[in-house]
């Protein structure tokens, strides 16, 4: 359908990106995607848009982005979904919809300066840096320069990034083929930070950070990730090119990655580091100055216990605060401004830079304000290794409230986005206001909601086969910005392609660990099936003891995340049928392994929140004090967006079938919160009985 002014509309170009794959048939819910997005162009509202598995949500978003003037920004979370993007949907997009356009759509990458080598940096690096391994191996002449050469593997590694970087176009890292450590390309990357930027610095009109911007400001649609997206909301919205069209890929992650954008942390070593910048800079009792309050942090941290910090700052991390805070204060004074005419201006904004972001976080942790959540991170049991003291802010909602929806349109999508079957608590978290008329269904009223749910099913939410509920209202104007929300559904027949089998017989799990009674379940399952399954556990430990049990009692071969390479042990698991693949947090999501190499998920108990875990923790214990439950309002939406992702891990195409198994019993008994989390499911055929989930298993097996 074309728009009024005859330019081609959102349908007419998916029309001619689906046509354009071999075999590309119309999908409902990608049409009703894309259609709701330009609707909600034309009328300025924003929209979360919940596009499950299959929905091949990214030409829905990316075909009516193509009808806005000006660039588009599009957000993700992963590299593997902005490659996904660059590498494939956007490649083919621009072939398929040229001849409609009349033009080939431009798209480029936009990342952050960390991604890029610094031919400053290259150039500037001396003796006096903190990484003091590369410069083991003396030089002669007057340079000052101290290259390790060819003596050593990291020495190779930077002779090769230096030749790499007078041929490079772009400078980005993951364009350079061997990589190098990770060591290594920090000491030729500049953190946006330290960068002295503009015409101050010597290789400004060369910097590859810069060309990139530059690019970025010319195409039609960027390609970004939530880290920078962040970063350009808290620094006030000058990194990413103007647009008027945001599209967040991966919503559910936004609100974390701006928690982590918004975090800052104090530790010894990067004081002690800030001093050997500084010590050209100022004067001797300065710098000795700047190493005393590295010491008293690290003395505080040794003393403190880890976790979160309740009642005030304990005084030996006060005084180190107080120590650091008029050290750094008093360098700055004499480093002063950044000047072009200065003999190095590099090297002096890396020390200012470094100096001005721990004086900073000193008078932050020093304030102690309500906004924030202090804690302390040190190794379990006294093991050597890193110590920090750690604040980030409570909730984000407001600072997202303030900055993401400013002059731009903003449409969030993910595969869990409706919690329970609604989007309030996920749109609260982005910064939007609910209607009053529209009260939130809280976890613990949502048994009444589960007596909609019909035999056999684990939820009724809304799908091309069974009718997608209307949009939801918009929120009022006068408390926030209009906001529509939508579930497309997906294309799968979750209800007969998979199962999802809870334990319910199985004893509450307590301690941690793996208890026996859910090993012996897990031994069933697998067995019964011969392999395929992809365990998701709760700790390493868990998976360790899984794994341990099945190499003892099978003849399976049995892959643990952490002995291998992850990217290597997910290939051996989609190339022998026989093998599982057991885990723990970093596999309930991105894992994509569709077909019959996998057909059993189980899960080992619910993915609540750890108490130890301090901002969630924190923000349980502000809604407790505020007379709510902070298990209901945090814990458990936390664990259906987690339980949702790794649940996905089963279903990725219209060809798969198999089962989901959870070894938690509270999923079918907790009447408080156990319907909500098996609304916030995929509709599966759900069952506890463990004969029949065993027989379904025996007869994948036999297929």
């Amino acid at each position: 359908m074309r728009r009024q002014d005859d330019r081609p509309g959102a349908l007419d170009l998916l029309a001619a990106a689906v046509g354009a794959v071999p075999g590309g048939v119309a999908r409902p819910g990608q049409q009703r995607m894309a259609a709701e997005i330009e609707r909600c162009i034309a009328s300025g509202e924003h929209l979360l848009v919940q596009a499950g598995t299959g929905t091949g949500k990214s030409l829905a978003y990316l075909a009516p982005a193509l009808t806005v003037d000006g660039p588009v920004v599009v957000s993700t979370a992963t590299l593997a979904l902005q490659s996904q993007l660059v590498d494939h949907d956007l490649p083919r997009l621009a072939d398929a919809v040229a001849p409609v356009l009349g033009r080939r759509p431009t798209f480029a990458v936009l990342k952050g300066r960390h991604h890029y080598v610094c031919l400053a940096r290259l150039e500037n690096s001396t003796e006096d840096e903190p990484e003091d391994a590369l410069f083991d191996v003396p030089t002669t002449g007057s340079g000052g320069t101290r290259w390790l050469g060819e003596a050593g593997r990291l020495g190779r590694q930077i002779q090769r990034l230096r030749d790499w970087a007078m041929e490079t176009e772009t400078g980005d890292r993951d364009e350079l083929d061997p990589g190098v450590d990770d060591q290594v390309w920090r000491l030729v990357s500049m953190p946006a930070r330290e960068c002295v930027g503009g015409a101050r610095c010597p290789y400004g009109a060369e910097c590859f950070a810069e060309a990139s911007r530059a690019r970025a400001r010319e195409v039609d649609v960027v390609v970004t990730n939530h880290s920078l997206l962040a970063v350009d909301m808290l620094a006030g919205r000058h990194i990413v090119p103007p647009h008027k069209l945001l599209i967040v890929d991966e919503a559910h992650e936004l609100a974390d990655r701006v928690s982590a954008a918004a975090q800052a942390e104090l530790v010894p070593e990067l004081i002690d580091r800030a001093a050997r910048r500084a010590r050209r800079l100022i004067a001797p009792e300065l710098a000795e100055a700047l190493v005393a309050a590295g010491d008293a942090l690290a003395v505080g941290l040794t003393e403190t216990p880890a976790g979160r910090i309740t009642a005030g700052l304990p005084a030996s991390l006060r005084e180190a605060c107080t120590l650091l805070d008029a050290a750094t204060r008093a360098a700055l004074d004499r480093i002063g401004e950044v000047k072009a005419d200065d003999p190095d201006p590099v090297r002096k904004q890396q020390a200012k830079a470094v100096l001005d972001e721990l004086s900073k976080t000193a008078q932050r942790l020093l304030e102690e304000a309500d906004h924030d959540v202090a804690w302390v991170e040190k190794p379990e049991g006294g093991a050597a290794g890193r110590r920090a003291l750690v604040v980030a802010p409570l909730s984000v909602a407001g600072t997202l409230a303030e900055h993401l929806y400013d002059e731009r349109i903003v449409v969030a999508t993910s595969a869990t986005l409706a919690l329970g079957g609604r989007f309030d608590t996920v749109a609260r978290a982005l910064g939007l206001e609910v209607p009053a008329a529209q009260p939130a269904p809280s976890p613990m009223s949502a048994a009444v909601a589960e007596q909609s749910r019909g035999p056999g099913r684990a939820g009724t939410r809304g799908s091309e086969g069974s009718g997608a509920a209307e949009p939801d209202l918009p929120g009022p104007a006068e408390s926030g910005p209009a906001w529509r929300s939508l579930d497309v559904g997906s294309p799968f027949d979750y209800s007969r392609q998979g199962i999802l089998y809870v334990a319910a017989h199985l004893p509450r799990p307590s301690a941690s660990g793996l208890p026996a009674a859910a090993g012996e379940e897990l031994l069933a399952l697998v067995t019964a099936l011969g392999g395929r399954t992809l365990g998701l556990f709760s700790s390493r430990r868990a998976a360790l003891q899984a794994a341990e049990l099945l190499r003892a009692r099978t003849n399976l071969p049995i892959l643990l995340q952490g002995e291998e390479a992850l990217p290597l042990l997910v290939r051996k698991f989609r190339e022998d049928r026989a093998s599982c693949l057991f885990g723990v947090m970093s596999l309930w999501q991105g894992v994509d392994v569709p077909g019959d190499a996998c057909q059993l998920v189980v899960i080992d108990r619910l993915p609540f929140p750890r108490p130890d875990e301090p901002l969630a923790a924190a923000r349980a214990a502000a809604v407790d004090a505020a007379g709510g439950s902070g298990f209901a309002s945090v814990s458990v939406p936390i664990a259906a967006v987690r339980l949702a992702q790794g649940v996905g891990r089963l279903i990725r195409s219209v060809h798969d079938r198999g089962v989901v198994a959870v070894l938690d019993s509270r999923l079918e008994t907790a009447r408080s919160y156990g319907p909500f989390l098996r609304r916030s499911l995929p509709p599966f055929w759900y069952t506890t009985r463990p004969e029949v989930v065993r027989g379904a298993l025996e007869r994948l097996a036999r297929s």
